[in-house]
C-alpha cells in the first residue's frame, strides 16, 4: 500500500468522478477548509442529520439500533446537544477504485472543539454519500456546519486491485444516497 499524492487523487477525481463535486482547492477564508490537501481530500458536511433524542438511561445496541431515536434536520448550522451525537452524510459522492482503500479522520479544528467525527474506511468498489458520525464529547452544546470541512480522506492505493470488491460482496451501505443506520 501506498499513500497517493494530491496529483493523483485530482486525476481519478477528474477521469474516473471518484469524488463528485470535486473542490481543487483547500484553502476557504472564514470557513472550515474543504477540498484537495497534499496528501487527502477534506469532505464537506451536507445540510442532512439526524439527532440522537434518546432518553440518558436507555442503552444503544449496534445489534438492535433501529435508529427510532433520531430526529431528522435540515440546516446548514447543527446543535448538537451536550455528550450527544447526530449522524450526517458527506457533500460529496465518493466512488472508489477496486485498488484503493481509504481512511477518514475528524478535522482536527472540530476535535479541538470536543467534537469526535467517525468515518469508516471507504472499502475498494464501494460508492455514495459517506454517513458520519459526529459526537459532542462536552458538556456544553457544539455546533458543525454545512458545506465545509468535517473530515480528511487520505487515499492507499494497493498493490494490485483487490480480488472481491465491496460492490461485488454486496456490501450493505453500497450506493447510499441518504444517512444510513446499523444494518444488521
Amino acid at each position: 500500500m501506498s499513500l497517493k499524492s494530491d496529483s493523483w487523487i485530482r486525476e481519478l477525481a477528474l477521469t474516473q468522478r471518484m469524488i463528485e463535486p470535486f473542490s481543487e482547492h483547500e484553502s476557504r477564508p472564514g470557513m472550515l477548509s474543504y477540498g484537495l490537501s497534499s496528501y487527502g481530500y477534506d469532505m464537506r458536511l451536507a445540510d442532512e442529520f439526524e439527532i440522537y433524542d434518546g432518553a440518558p438511561e436507555l442503552c444503544i445496541d449496534p445489534k438492535q439500533f433501529a435508529g427510532g431515536r433520531m430526529r431528522k434536520v435540515r440546516t446548514m448550522v447543527l446543535e448538537i446537544p451536550p455528550n450527544s451525537f447526530a449522524l450526517g452524510r458527506s457533500w460529496e459522492y465518493f466512488r472508489i477504485p477496486r485498488e484503493v482503500l481509504t481512511l477518514c479522520l475528524g478535522k482536527s479544528s472540530y476535535a479541538r472543539c470536543g467534537i469526535i467525527v467517525n468515518v469508516t474506511p471507504f472499502e475498494p468498489g464501494w460508492e455514495g454519500y459517506a454517513t458520519l458520525s459526529i459526537v459532542n464529547a462536552t458538556p456544553s452544546p457544539a455546533r458543525v456546519y454545512s458545506g465545509e470541512g468535517i473530515a480528511q480522506v487520505i487515499f492507499l492505493e494497493g498493490d494490485a486491485p483487490c480480488q472481491l470488491s465491496y460492490a461485488e460482496r454486496k456490501g450493505r451501505y453500497q450506493a447510499t444516497q441518504t444517512i444510513q443506520h446499523v444494518k444488521t
